[in-house]
């Protein structure tokens, strides 16, 4: 932000971006206008300065009352779990949306700005960034239909007369990406009685922002700028592939899409370096990592989205040779750019991102897991008129279970962890990962959401107890820990350093990271058989053994071995 105000290259660049994103001459001078006062009004604010990602940086994904306890918000007591047990390993925290919602646990905001009062409030979120990054949550690409902008946007008042896209009889939506079976259209009346049908990509109750309106993207843009200013160190854009719509498109990953969030990084550099725009499209690898841009002018991160099923499906055969395939086409992106990894989410096992990578038959071996082990499937509209799978809902340590040996399951979340915090990026934990829950079938039958299944509320003083009695709990716990602890002291795995996958046994997923002497090989055993790789010289980080010749791996055994300690 030094010189900002003297800048005038900045406000050109931003020009340029604005004449890409409206074709309309109009569009452009009226969106000039909005851009040129957003930045004569935050020029004058003082962001928080957050330092460059390291190997020391891993993220918790949980919500802001997945803790709950009878004397303190659960803001606060979110805070006081990660004092209590996450405070070695964990760095920063993405709280998934905070905000006044009215449904998809959070996802359908009425208010950008404020917390819900059910959680706590903004002093609990500056408590919780005292000694810790924070991850904030903006769901652009719609809001609740009981939000002020949209019951604006319904009664043509307060300047949110376009603020949402109302139905039009000339828009080609045949081909448009659905991610839901839902209509594509709801209808809304106004206070005057009048019905408005209005876009909804996801829900009756949630309906999409019109970017294409000048006045409406000034509003997200400000949106941004005050959680990097009210203390987000990350923040996600949810979903944000759907936001621009064109006529006889797919309306997903559209040049305007790219193009504003290239504007946003643009801004959020000048202002507030070093804090990240993750984007998440649960879509194709190809189209995923379209969100990186150049590498250094979109995404700071883009969700790892192969991820998770590819490991779950190298557990589920013992085999990583998919996997391995898979991660030698990954590299890195810049030295500003790089990979937001994860195994699971609030969200489903998404199926979408195997394509091209996994056939129909390798998908339906996952299925089949899933649903065996008490997991739901999600189904999305084809443009055909078919459906198919979506996602998968389950508890990740359920998915890797094998009811014939269930007492492997620890070892195996453990292992596929191993993978998670080797790959080359920044490794992201959901809090029923790293407390080794289960399934909550009560909770996903009763409510009728699949995704229930999986976002437990735990009991702060319960949850501490049986972290230290419960054998599964604490089995996962430590074990996911332990590795995070040792991560953090190897410079190897620099989230913007380069990786190369090696050949080995299908067995094992061998990958190296980091150069010269700090130079580790990781090794990961997917099956449940003893696997004995030749030729290793080193030291395994993790045990602190000393290797000079075979490594051997037990099932689901892992390693760390550097090579530059001599032996």
């Amino acid at each position: 932000m030094k010189g900002y105000r003297t800048n005038m290259d900045i406000k050109k660049k931003i020009y340029d971006k604005i004449t890409n994103i409206y074709a309309i001459k109009s569009e452009q001078e009226t969106a000039k206008k909005i851009f040129t006062a957003i930045l004569a009004k935050y020029s004058k604010e003082t962001f928080k300065q957050t330092n460059r990602l390291s190997q020391e940086n891993v993220y918790l994904i949980t919500y802001g009352d997945s803790f709950i306890s009878e004397d303190k918000t659960p803001l606060a007591t979110l805070n006081e779990v990660y004092r209590q047990v996450l405070s070695n390993s964990i760095s920063d925290i993405h709280l998934l949306p905070m905000f006044p919602y009215t449904s998809d646990d959070g996802f359908s905001v009425t208010d950008y700005l404020a917390i819900n009062p059910d959680l706590g409030s903004w002093e609990d979120i500056g408590n919780l960034a005292q000694d810790k990054r924070l991850m904030f949550d903006f769901v652009a690409n719609h809001m609740s239909k009981s939000s002020p902008w949209f019951q604006d946007f319904l009664n043509k008042e307060n300047g949110f007369d376009k603020a949402f896209i109302e139905y039009d009889s000339d828009f080609d939506t045949s081909n448009v990406t659905r991610p839901r079976t839902s209509p594509l259209f709801h209808e809304y009346e106004n206070k005057e009685g009048k019905v408005l049908k209005a876009w909804t990509t996801f829900s009756e109750d949630q309906v999409d922002l019109n970017a294409k309106d000048p006045a409406t993207l000034g509003k997200l843009t400000e949106v941004l700028l005050e959680y990097a200013l009210r203390g987000a160190d990350s923040i996600r854009l949810d979903a944000i592939g759907f936001l621009w719509k064109e006529s006889g498109t797919t309306c997903m990953h559209l040049v305007q899409t790219h193009e504003i969030i290239q504007l946003w990084r643009m801004l959020l550099d000048e202002l507030a370096p070093n804090v990240q725009i993750i984007t998440e499209t649960n879509v194709p690898h190809v189209d995923n990592i379209s969100y990186f841009g150049d590498g250094d002018n979109e995404a700071n991160q883009v969700y790892q989205f192969p991820l998770p099923p590819l490991v779950l499906y190298s557990f589920i055969t013992g085999n990583a040779s998919k996997l391995s395939h898979w991660a030698k086409g990954i590299h890195k992106v810049s030295n500003t750019a790089t990979y937001f990894n994860f195994l699971a989410s609030h969200d489903g096992i998404g199926l979408r991102p195997t394509e091209g990578i996994l056939t129909d038959e390798d998908r339906e071996l996952l299925v089949q897991r899933v649903t065996e082990n008490g997991g739901k499937v999600s189904y999305k509209n084809n443009p055909d008129g078919s459906q198919s799978v979506y996602e998968m809902n389950i508890n990740y340590s359920e998915a890797l279970k094998d009811v014939k040996n269930e007492a492997d399951t620890p070892k195996k979340m453990i292992a596929a962890h191993h993978i998670l915090l080797s790959v080359i990026g920044v490794p992201a934990i959901y809090y029923h990962s790293i407390f080794g829950s289960k399934n909550d079938l009560v909770g996903a039958e009763s409510s009728g959401i699949n995704r229930r299944i999986n976002r437990e509320k735990l009991k702060e003083n319960q949850l501490l107890i049986q972290l230290g009695t419960d054998p599964y709990r604490k089995a996962i716990f430590t074990g996911i820990s332990d590795l995070i602890e040792i991560r953090k002291q190897e410079t190897a795995f620099d989230p913007y350093g380069e990786q190369e996958v090696l050949a080995s046994a299908p067995e094992i997923f061998a990958i190296k990271r980091g150069q010269g002497q700090e130079q580790i090989t990781s090794y990961t055993n997917v099956s449940n058989r003893e696997i004995t790789i030749n030729n290793v010289v080193g030291r395994n980080v993790i045990t602190d053994e000393l290797i000079s010749g075979n490594l051997i791996l037990a099932p689901y055994g892992y390693a760390w071995v550097k090579k530059g300690l001599k032996l």
